[in-house]
């Protein structure tokens, strides 16, 4: 079986801009491993001849094809991270190709936003594959995938890998930095908020009100709260009556900062971070931050042995929680590790659960034995 993953490419591109092209990566390590897999390639949706600077020798191996060169190499194709034209993908499933939509995103909030919020989406048919994967965060709207797609829709697992963390660590570390928690030489922790602000599924406000609820406990605790992804907001009016509202802000202990990744920030600016999500719960941005033993307040429910967790929109559980985290952190760190250590074996793609479950819905589908339900 030869499969083609789509990406999308453009100049100035970084691997942190999003997780979801490090997820193609991810998902290519996978099924190159599948024995039944012939060979992987990735079909290239935009104008670079070459993937971001920051990916490592093995994406650099797999072939890198644009669709009109594609057709002869490949027997399943995985529309992922680059929307492929539909025609293409009509005139493939019409010589025999099985089309695969993997859903990363939350499906009800893609369809629902651009159309409320008047946004320009990237629109293109339903009916152009021949089943849809999803993660399990987005459980709840297999039904809405099934409707729309006119197809079923299956189940796949959460995957993630320290290799681009690890990677830019290495890259920060000739400058002096070290990525890594570090008991901090104050009473506090600095938190970083890393929301990025372009969807109601993942923003800074609750995070805010956490830090503030906290601060309000014990100013001593949060010195600094670093807000992330918000200078395109901050002549907002309603972010400023917010923001402006807070104890925080009003002692000049907020920054607020444009796009930074994860490693090269945290190495220089935090010790904690504080995440909120509203039903879009599987996050690389959680994974990244426990991998450098941070402290990360959270509401991701499958997460909940691993960090410190407050459930839904609980900001009095939350600034509790990172008043725990302060406390007790760099007292109990071998055993944050041991969480999380659990987490990564879960999710990585060389483990042999989630190849498997893969390779399943490979086989059934190309060999026509496409069965009904979730997760099959």
């Amino acid at each position: 079986m030869r499969i083609g993953i789509s990406v999308l490419t453009h100049a100035g591109q970084n691997i942190w801009e999003n997780g979801l092209g490090q997820n193609v990566l991810f998902l290519a390590d996978l099924l190159t491993d599948v024995e039944f897999v012939q060979s992987v390639i990735l079909i290239n949706c935009g104008d670079q001849e070459q993937l971001p600077p920051q990916v490592d020798a093995r994406a650099r191996a797999l072939p890198l094809v644009k669709p009109c060169e594609a057709g002869d190499l490949v027997d399943v194709i995985i529309e992922m991270s680059g929307g492929l034209d539909v025609a293409w993908l009509d005139l493939m499933r019409a010589r025999g190709k099985r089309v695969i939509f993997n859903c990363c995103g939350q499906p009800y909030v893609n369809l629902i936003e651009p159309i409320i919020f008047n946004r320009a989406p990237y629109a293109a048919r339903y009916e152009r594959c021949d089943e849809v994967w999803y993660l399990s965060k987005d459980t709840q709207h297999a039904p809405l995938l099934r409707m729309l797609f006119r197809c079923d829709a299956f189940e796949v697992p959460f995957l993630w890998d320290a290799r681009f963390v690890t990677t830019r660590a290495q890259e920060i570390a000739p400058l002096g930095f070290k990525f890594g928690f570090q008991a901090p030489h104050g009473a506090g922790l600095r938190v970083a908020i890393f929301e990025p602000n372009v969807s109601v599924v993942k923003a800074s406000s609750i995070p805010m009100l956490i830090c503030e609820e906290a601060y309000r406990t014990d100013s001593r605790t949060v010195p600094a709260m670093h807000v992330l992804n918000t200078l395109h907001m901050t002549e907002h009016q309603t972010l400023l009556h917010l923001a402006n509202s807070l104890d925080i802000v009003r002692q000049q202990r907020a920054t607020f900062h444009g796009r930074h990744d994860v490693v090269g920030f945290m190495a220089q600016h935090g010790d904690a971070v504080v995440s909120h999500q509203w039903a879009n719960e599987q996050n690389y941005n959680h994974l990244d931050v426990l991998h450098g033993d941070y402290p990360l307040i959270h509401n991701a429910r499958w997460l909940r042995d691993a960090g410190y967790y407050y459930p839904d929109f609980d900001i009095a559980a939350g600034g509790q929680a990172l008043v725990r985290a302060v406390g007790e952190h760099h007292k109990g760190l071998e055993s944050y590790r041991g969480r999380t250590r659990d987490v990564y074996a879960k999710v990585s793609p060389a483990a042999r659960v989630n190849r498997e479950a893969y390779a399943r819905r490979l086989w059934r589908l190309v060999r026509g034995r496409v069965s009904g339900g979730v997760g099959v």
